[in-house]
C-alpha cells in the first residue's frame, strides 16, 4: 500500500513543485475560483434559455441538482468517511508548496474535481449530442481545475482522480434521467 502512497506523492511532489511557474502561480490559482467561473454559468443559463426554450428551466434544475449531489457526495459523505489530511496541513512531514488558503475540510476526494466533473458529464450527455465541439472542452476544463488543485497544495492526485471519477458517474445518472425525460435530440 505504501508504494502506491510513494506514486501519489512523487506526482504531487512533481505537479506542485517541479512545474512550478509565474505563469501557472497566477493562472492555476484563479481556476479554480468558482467566481471565475461565474462567466460560464451566465453562459449555460443564457444558451440554454437562448436555444432550448421552454426546457431551458429543466437544464438549469437539473444542473443545480448534479452540482448539489455531487458537492453533498463529495464533502459530506467520502470526505467524512475517509478523512485524508490535505498536502498543505502535512507541510511538517512532506514539501508543499501552498498557493491559497489551506481550507479546514479534508481532502479525499476533491469536491472541486467531483463538481466540474460532475457538471462538465451531464453537459456533454444532455448537449453533446447536438453540438459535439463542447466535449473537448468541458473535459479539459474540468481537468484543468483538478490540475489546479495539485498545483496550490490542497489535493493528492488521487484525491483529483477520485473526484474526477465520482463526479463522473454523478453527471452521468443525472444525465440519462435528464434525457429519458426531456431530451434536447
Amino acid at each position: 500500500m505504501s508504494s502506491i502512497y510513494n506514486i501519489d506523492y512523487a506526482i504531487f511532489h512533481f505537479i506542485n513543485q517541479s512545474l512550478s511557474n509565474d505563469f501557472f502561480d497566477f493562472i492555476l490559482v484563479f481556476w479554480r475560483n468558482s467566481y471565475f467561473w461565474a462567466p460560464l454559468y451566465l453562459f449555460v443559463i443564457a444558451f440554454a434559455f437562448f436555444n432550448f426554450k421552454a426546457k431551458a428551466y429543466w437544464i438549469i434544475i437539473f444542473s443545480f441538482l448534479t452540482f448539489g449531489s455531487t458537492d453533498f457526495v463529495s464533502s459530506s459523505l467520502v470526505k467524512n468517511h475517509f478523512k485524508r489530511d490535505r498536502p498543505c496541513k502535512l507541510t511538517a512531514s512532506i514539501e508543499v508548496t501552498s498557493r491559497v488558503r489551506c481550507g479546514s475540510g479534508y481532502s479525499f476526494t476533491s469536491s472541486h474535481a467531483t463538481n466540474h466533473f460532475g457538471l462538465a458529464v451531464f453537459w456533454i450527455l444532455i448537449f453533446g449530442q447536438r453540438f459535439k465541439r463542447i466535449i473537448a472542452p468541458l473535459l479539459i476544463w474540468a481537468s484543468l481545475v483538478c490540475l489546479a488543485q495539485v498545483y496550490v497544495g490542497v489535493h493528492y492526485p488521487s484525491d483529483v482522480l477520485a473526484g474526477a471519477m465520482l463526479g463522473s458517474l454523478i453527471g452521468y445518472g443525472w444525465g440519462k434521467l435528464f434525457n429519458k425525460y426531456y431530451s434536447l435530440v
